[in-house]
């Protein structure tokens, strides 16, 4: 099992910033795509911004510009700086990640998806 731990988020300004970080911890488990995405009220969970273990990023258009994602592969943490904060922007916001187990004794590999317990991210008018 992965464990992504999660911080940051909180109540701010439109205009204003914050910043998300997430680690990611498991035995025998190597960390691949890290990300986040996120849940308002009454829709769907949604893309916001991934990174790849080489640091090739992808950003939701409605965040381009404004949010930059980055990650510590030594760490297993990726961070999500947002900017140019907009109302829009308020709800849950779950981190992410593709993690591989390698069993050393049958020489196989096998993905799993994991998600975070998720953090609110609330912003006023």
């Amino acid at each position: 099992q992965v464990q992504l731990v999660e911080s940051g988020g909180g109540l701010v300004q439109a205009g204003g910033s914050l910043g998300l970080s997430c680690a990611a911890s498991g035995n025998s488990f190597s960390i691949n795509d890290m990300g986040w995405y996120r849940q308002a009220p009454g829709k769907q969970r949604e893309l916001v911004a991934t990174i790849n273990s080489g640091g090739s990023t992808n950003y939701a258009d409605s965040v381009k510009g404004r949010f930059t994602i980055s990650r510590d592969n030594v760490k297993n943490t990726v961070y999500l700086q947002m900017n140019s904060l907009r109302p829009e922007d308020t709800a849950v916001y779950y981190c992410w990640t593709i993690a591989t187990k390698t069993t050393i004794a049958t020489k196989t590999s096998r993905s799993y998806q994991y998600w975070g317990q998720g953090t609110q991210v609330t912003v006023s008018s």
